[in-house]
């Protein structure tokens, strides 16, 4: 692998490492800024270093303000707004610029790098309003809050990660002075999709957790509803080789392995299941191959020189546009959709559990009546999976022209990401109930065992949550599910029992 290689699936690991690389070999970036400073002994104009911006690129200026021309382009558009850009994305927007400037084709000058480089190690982080962006030249408004610490203006999170501060005050505590921004600075440090490849990238890497427990929950649920394990017979899925169709029939098989309850009805003569069920490699397969894709495209795009214009060995300086985040919002756009389709098939299942299947009681407790028992999650599950429906609506179709008509198509890319996150959170909700509702099911299988995956699977959420035998407030539990979907140890458990599962 390209030691620059970053991937989605050790993210975070692999960022480390590139970063690592750069604190000792720079040098990629200090060639690229040798062309720069060649280029403005030249007396040519070169777009963004002494050009103007966007509208102003015909306004030429002058050697002695070129350090101030970048200046006030990190203040101008620094005028985002909303709700700050999750800790945990802005952390991955620093050090995704980082890696991008370090692949030396954008001209950015070593001090204001090297800065960059500090707030990675140090855990410095810019305080983001996370709208602003229309995913076009760049995610102008974000990466220049992201990026005003540097210069020791903006705002940072304080060290308990309560609020914000004024960046000059972050700076002071760790004994860093601003860097005044030279020619192309400010330019290469804004035009760039780092918003957008940062929440696609975490997005992303969180959803290879969630693509599997999907596959874990549905083999609980079909155990719990005595569900048929021959829609999985891997001839069926051989004649129609989606991959991740195959995928998923294969996980349903092996955690089915030894089931004494997929047994015990054999030949009860029941001829089909529900959609939900006997569907699971068709409607999760289809999620999973959409998720590869937006995977692949991200990947690409954070191994990618986002910014404009571009630096070349021989002395090129070639204005551009792959600050155009039209591939992310695209796939951005998709992953949307494939992610609420496993909440919305998770749903369907939920529902079965509560109608009273095959012995099962009717919403998962005998005493009803007095009890609710879990009528109400569904409820809570049916809300979210509809508002996933209107957050799907692709945000990459609509365009609206900047830049007085000089930026006339943009790819509204910042808006696909922040929905994509929401849509993930109710999809991670969406599966707690579902975990909750076939782990209260199962019990009623009992002394009966389920396949080897699945019993994985129920011993390890009876180890957080206990079976209910009465109202009680069962928010807590689908808040302990969340946590448990979200951190990945659901997934690691049952992989430990059945290292195959994918």
């Amino acid at each position: 692998m390209n030691k620059r290689q970053v991937t989605i699936a050790n993210l975070n690991v692999d960022l480390d490492r590139r970063l690592d690389e750069l604190r000792r070999d720079d040098s990629a970036v200090r060639e690229s800024r040798a062309v720069v400073e060649r280029a403005l002994t030249s007396g040519e104009a070169i777009y963004g270093v002494n050009t103007g911006f966007g509208a102003l690129a015909s306004k030429r200026i002058d050697d002695d303000e070129l350090g101030k021309l970048q200046r006030n382009l990190l203040l101008s558009h620094a005028c985002g707004t909303g709700d700050p850009v999750p800790v945990e994305i802005t952390r991955l927007m620093l050090k995704l610029k980082a890696h991008a400037l370090g692949i030396g084709n954008s001209g950015i000058s070593l001090p204001i790098f090297q800065q960059l480089l500090k707030f990675c190690e140090l855990d410095l982080l810019p305080y983001i309003p996370s709208r602003g962006s229309v995913g076009a030249s760049g995610d102008l408004a974000p990466l220049a809050h992201m990026s005003l610490p540097l210069i020791g203006k903006g705002q940072c999170w304080n060290a308990d990660r309560s609020g914000p501060e004024p960046a000059a005050e972050t700076l002071a505590r760790h004994g860093l002075e601003p860097i005044a921004p030279g020619a192309k600075d400010g330019l290469a440090l804004i035009n760039g999709t780092q918003l957008m490849s940062a929440y696609g990238a975490f997005i992303l890497n969180r959803a290879l957790h969630l693509i599997c427990a999907a596959d874990i929950l549905g083999a609980m649920s079909l155990e719990a509803l005595q569900g048929s394990g021959k829609p999985f017979d891997e001839r069926v899925h051989a004649v129609r080789p989606h991959p991740g169709q195959i995928t998923v029939a294969a996980n349903m098989r092996r955690m089915l392995t030894d089931s004494e309850i997929l047994e015990s009805h054999r030949d009860c003569g029941k001829v089909q299941d529900p959609y939900c069920l006997r569907c699971i490699p068709q409607v999760h397969g289809a999620s999973r191959d959409a998720l590869a894709h937006a995977a692949e495209v991200m990947e690409r795009e954070i191994n990618s020189v986002t910014d404009n214009p571009l630096v070349f060995e021989g002395g090129d300086i070639v204005s551009a546009g792959n600050f155009h985040g039209q591939p992310l919002a695209l796939a951005l756009d998709y992953g949307a959709i494939a992610l609420s389709e496993l909440a919305s098939i998770s749903e369907r299942r939920t529902y079965l559990l509560l109608e009273g299947h095959d012995g099962l009681p009717k919403l998962l407790m005998k005493d009803t009546g007095i009890n609710s028992g879990f009528m109400i999650p569904q409820y809570t599950a049916a809300a979210l999976v509809s508002e996933n429906k209107v957050l799907s609506h692709p945000a990459s179709v609509d365009s609206i022209p900047t830049s007085l008509g000089q930026e006339d198509h943009v790819s509204m890319g910042s808006i696909s990401a922040l929905k994509l996150l929401s849509v993930l959170h109710n999809v991670e909700r969406v599966m707690a109930v579902e975990m909750l509702t076939a782990a209260q099911a199962l019990d009623f299988r009992s002394p009966l065992k389920p396949g080897k995956g699945v019993l994985a699977a129920h011993q390890f959420v009876r180890g957080h949550v206990t079976h209910a035998e009465e109202d009680y407030e069962v928010g807590a539990d689908i808040d302990s599910c969340t946590r448990l979907l979200r951190s990945g140890d659901l997934v690691d458990s049952v992989r430990t029992a059945m290292p195959q599962l994918e």
